[in-house]
């Protein structure tokens, strides 16, 4: 093994004052605005007529339905009964985390308004938010790094990092970082090249592979991450919360891949939107 990578950055990004801007709000500003350039630039190779008033409808819808959907989800598949007994530390996002799979429900829950306001099949705006959304996951994937949280399990591997802190100085995988990469990127890259494809693909296949391909690395990469202390693992030492929840997403996403094959439903905008 060679030498460890101690992890000692900063989570505070810039301090003003009694004001501090945490490297984790960055990512998701970062995210937020990569998502809607991306979501914007697929509708036009779409010809789906997108203009800027729709986009900030979009994203507005987005944003809420991601952070609500998030924090709940966080509260109810990771609190292990402790937010019902302290309701009203829900509200307080600096204690405890942000959940992905209530995120994502969020979003899907917010895509339905989102649609009806700009005329956008549902669908079709599901696709959109897929290719956009691996760009947010890799952001927070980092700040999740940067943070010193959700680290990996023990290893040997020549590319350990030592987190410290709760994670005490045990050589561990950079687990953050391997979600960063296959949630991340590699998903985008997958999507973005099937978008280029004219005419689109039909409706569903975006949102249907972007599933798939989430439950996949998110099973895999925890095998090599540490369980959320307060949980544990689930069953004989090996399945987390985030393995159970992935999985309905996997059915979800062969579904939806195999509505589309079947439907062939045409990419397109109900009518013009600005």
């Amino acid at each position: 093994m060679l030498d460890a990578l101690y992890q000692s950055l900063d989570p505070i990004a810039l301090q003003l004052g009694p004001l501090a801007i945490r490297w984790y709000g960055i990512a998701y500003v970062l995210g937020f605005v990569a998502a809607a350039f991306v979501l914007y630039l697929v509708a036009k190779r779409w010809k789906i007529a997108l203009g800027s008033d729709a986009v900030l409808t979009i994203m507005l819808c987005v944003i809420i339905g991601i952070l609500l959907g998030a924090r709940l989800g966080y509260c109810l598949f990771y609190g292990n009964g402790y937010y019902l007994q302290h309701p009203l530390e829900v509200l307080m996002v600096t204690n405890g985390g942000m959940s992905f799979h209530g995120g994502l429900i969020g979003a899907l829950i917010a895509g339905i308004v989102a649609a009806r306001l700009t005329h956008v099949p549902y669908l079709t705006l599901a696709d959109l938010g897929a290719i956009a959304a691996p760009l947010g996951l890799f952001f927070g994937r980092c700040a999740n790094f940067v943070n010193g949280e959700l680290w990996g399990a023990v290893t040997d591997l020549p590319w350990v990092v030592v987190f410290g802190g709760a994670a005490g100085e045990l050589p561990r995988h950079p687990s953050q970082l391997y979600e960063a990469l296959l949630e991340g990127l590699v998903i985008f890259i997958v999507l973005i090249l099937l978008a280029r494809k004219q005419p689109p693909r039909p409706r569903g296949t975006f949102i249907g592979t972007f599933l798939v391909l989430y439950a996949i690395f998110r099973v895999l990469i925890e095998f090599v991450r540490e369980p959320d202390v307060q949980l544990g693992y689930l069953f004989g030492g090996w399945l987390t919360m985030g393995q159970l929840l992935s999985l309905p997403l996997l059915i979800a996403g062969i579904g939806l891949l195999v509505f589309a094959h079947m439907k062939q439903l045409p990419q397109e905008g109900d009518k013009e939107t600005s």
